[in-house]
Protein backbone atom coordinates (compact mmCIF):
# COMPACT_ATOMS: atom_id res chain seq x y z
CA UNK A 1 0.00 0.00 0.00
CA UNK A 2 2.85 2.39 0.71
CA UNK A 3 4.07 1.98 -2.88
CA UNK A 4 0.78 3.46 -4.06
CA UNK A 5 1.27 6.43 -1.73
CA UNK A 6 4.83 7.12 -2.90
CA UNK A 7 5.42 9.71 -5.60
CA UNK A 8 7.46 8.84 -8.69
CA UNK A 9 10.45 10.71 -7.23
CA UNK A 10 10.44 8.34 -4.15
CA UNK A 11 8.99 10.85 -1.63
CA UNK A 12 5.87 10.00 0.29
CA UNK A 13 2.94 12.39 0.17
CA UNK A 14 1.78 14.37 3.19
CA UNK A 15 -1.35 12.23 3.23
CA UNK A 16 0.79 9.09 3.55
CA UNK A 17 2.75 10.58 6.46
CA UNK A 18 -0.48 11.52 8.25
CA UNK A 19 -1.92 8.08 7.55
CA UNK A 20 1.15 6.48 9.16
CA UNK A 21 0.90 8.64 12.28
CA UNK A 22 -2.83 8.00 12.66
CA UNK A 23 -2.30 4.27 12.16
CA UNK A 24 0.40 4.26 14.82
CA UNK A 25 -1.80 6.13 17.32
CA UNK A 26 -4.76 3.83 16.68
CA UNK A 27 -2.54 0.77 17.11
CA UNK A 28 -1.13 2.15 20.39
CA UNK A 29 -4.64 2.93 21.69
CA UNK A 30 -5.82 -0.58 20.79
CA UNK A 31 -2.88 -2.16 22.64
CA UNK A 32 -3.51 -0.08 25.77
CA UNK A 33 -7.22 -0.88 25.66
CA UNK A 34 -6.70 -4.60 25.20
CA UNK A 35 -3.98 -4.97 27.84
CA UNK A 36 -5.51 -2.56 30.35
CA UNK A 37 -3.89 0.16 32.40
CA UNK A 38 -4.95 -0.97 35.84
CA UNK A 39 -2.84 -3.06 38.15
CA UNK A 40 -4.12 -6.06 40.04
CA UNK A 41 -7.39 -5.00 41.69
CA UNK A 42 -8.17 -8.35 43.32
CA UNK A 43 -7.33 -7.04 46.79
CA UNK A 44 -4.25 -6.48 48.89
CA UNK A 45 -1.03 -8.23 47.87
CA UNK A 46 -0.29 -9.21 51.44
CA UNK A 47 -2.88 -10.21 54.00
CA UNK A 48 -3.33 -12.33 57.09
CA UNK A 49 -6.69 -13.82 57.92
CA UNK A 50 -8.01 -16.38 60.34
CA UNK A 51 -10.38 -17.07 63.19
CA UNK A 52 -10.13 -15.97 66.82
CA UNK A 53 -11.47 -18.33 69.48
CA UNK A 54 -11.33 -18.59 73.24
CA UNK A 55 -10.64 -22.18 74.17
CA UNK A 56 -11.74 -24.57 71.46
CA UNK A 57 -14.83 -22.98 69.91
CA UNK A 58 -16.11 -19.80 71.56
CA UNK A 59 -15.70 -16.79 69.24
CA UNK A 60 -14.07 -13.66 70.61
CA UNK A 61 -15.50 -10.16 70.16
CA UNK A 62 -13.04 -7.37 69.50
CA UNK A 63 -10.21 -6.31 67.23
CA UNK A 64 -7.02 -8.08 66.10
CA UNK A 65 -3.91 -5.88 65.88
CA UNK A 66 -0.58 -6.80 64.28
CA UNK A 67 2.22 -4.61 65.67
CA UNK A 68 5.34 -4.51 63.49
CA UNK A 69 8.95 -4.33 64.68
CA UNK A 70 8.81 -0.56 64.13
CA UNK A 71 5.72 -0.44 66.44
CA UNK A 72 3.35 0.31 63.58
CA UNK A 73 -0.08 -1.22 64.31
CA UNK A 74 -2.42 -2.60 61.64
CA UNK A 75 -5.82 -3.82 62.80
CA UNK A 76 -9.01 -5.57 61.75
CA UNK A 77 -12.35 -6.02 63.51
CA UNK A 78 -13.38 -9.56 64.41
CA UNK A 79 -16.58 -10.47 62.59
CA UNK A 80 -19.58 -12.21 64.15
CA UNK A 81 -18.27 -15.63 63.09
CA UNK A 82 -14.89 -14.94 64.75
CA UNK A 83 -12.97 -14.29 61.52
CA UNK A 84 -10.66 -11.36 60.74
CA UNK A 85 -8.53 -10.17 57.82
CA UNK A 86 -5.68 -7.70 58.04
CA UNK A 87 -4.81 -6.11 54.70
CA UNK A 88 -1.16 -5.19 54.13
CA UNK A 89 0.16 -6.01 57.63
CA UNK A 90 3.71 -5.01 58.55
CA UNK A 91 6.20 -7.55 57.17
CA UNK A 92 8.43 -9.50 59.51
CA UNK A 93 7.77 -10.64 63.06
CA UNK A 94 4.67 -9.01 64.51
CA UNK A 95 3.25 -9.01 68.01
CA UNK A 96 -0.41 -10.03 67.83
CA UNK A 97 -2.78 -8.18 70.14
CA UNK A 98 -6.48 -8.95 70.60
CA UNK A 99 -8.35 -5.95 72.01
CA UNK A 100 -11.88 -5.88 73.40
CA UNK A 101 -14.52 -3.86 71.58
CA UNK A 102 -14.21 -0.15 72.26
CA UNK A 103 -10.47 -0.25 73.06
CA UNK A 104 -8.02 1.84 71.07
CA UNK A 105 -4.46 1.09 69.97
CA UNK A 106 -2.23 4.07 70.74
CA UNK A 107 0.72 4.89 68.48
CA UNK A 108 3.44 2.32 69.10
CA UNK A 109 0.93 -0.49 69.64
CA UNK A 110 1.17 -0.28 73.42
CA UNK A 111 -1.67 -0.79 75.86
CA UNK A 112 -5.32 -0.28 75.23
CA UNK A 113 -7.77 2.12 76.67
CA UNK A 114 -11.41 2.96 76.28
CA UNK A 115 -12.32 5.44 73.59
CA UNK A 116 -15.69 6.58 72.36
CA UNK A 117 -16.19 5.84 68.65
CA UNK A 118 -16.72 8.79 66.29
CA UNK A 119 -20.27 10.10 66.11
CA UNK A 120 -22.22 8.50 63.26
CA UNK A 121 -19.83 5.58 62.89
CA UNK A 122 -20.99 1.94 62.74
CA UNK A 123 -19.52 1.49 66.21
CA UNK A 124 -22.00 4.03 67.60
CA UNK A 125 -24.78 1.85 66.23
CA UNK A 126 -23.45 -1.11 68.20
CA UNK A 127 -21.77 -2.69 65.19
CA UNK A 128 -18.15 -2.68 66.37
CA UNK A 129 -16.24 -5.73 65.27
CA UNK A 130 -18.66 -6.39 62.43
CA UNK A 131 -21.38 -7.29 64.91
CA UNK A 132 -19.24 -9.87 66.68
CA UNK A 133 -20.83 -11.48 69.67
CA UNK A 134 -18.56 -13.43 71.90
CA UNK A 135 -16.24 -13.42 74.84
CA UNK A 136 -13.85 -10.55 75.49
CA UNK A 137 -10.18 -11.47 75.10
CA UNK A 138 -8.21 -12.28 78.29
CA UNK A 139 -6.12 -9.37 79.63
CA UNK A 140 -2.70 -10.83 78.68
CA UNK A 141 -3.56 -10.59 74.94
CA UNK A 142 -4.68 -6.95 75.09
CA UNK A 143 -1.23 -5.31 75.16
CA UNK A 144 1.77 -5.58 72.81
CA UNK A 145 4.11 -5.80 75.81
CA UNK A 146 2.33 -8.72 77.45
CA UNK A 147 0.90 -10.75 74.56
CA UNK A 148 2.56 -14.14 74.02
CA UNK A 149 1.34 -14.17 70.40
CA UNK A 150 3.68 -13.47 67.48
CA UNK A 151 3.41 -14.14 63.77
CA UNK A 152 5.94 -13.95 60.92
CA UNK A 153 4.31 -11.98 58.09
CA UNK A 154 5.62 -12.84 54.62
CA UNK A 155 4.65 -11.98 51.04
CA UNK A 156 1.23 -13.15 49.90
CA UNK A 157 -1.90 -14.29 51.67
CA UNK A 158 -1.46 -16.17 54.92
CA UNK A 159 -3.71 -17.78 57.50
CA UNK A 160 -3.24 -17.45 61.26
CA UNK A 161 -5.93 -18.88 63.54
CA UNK A 162 -5.68 -17.36 67.01
CA UNK A 163 -6.62 -19.63 69.91
CA UNK A 164 -6.72 -17.70 73.17
CA UNK A 165 -6.47 -19.37 76.58
CA UNK A 166 -7.81 -18.07 79.88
Amino acid sequence: MLTLLTRPNGCRSRWAARFSRVSFLLLAAAIVTLTGCKGDTSGPKNSVSGKVTLGEKEPVAGVVVFVGSDNTPKESPIKADGTYQIADPPKGTCKVVVKPMGAVTPPGGGGTGPMAPPKGSPEMAGNLGGGAKGAPPPQKYQDAKSTPLTFEVKEGKQTFDIKLEQ
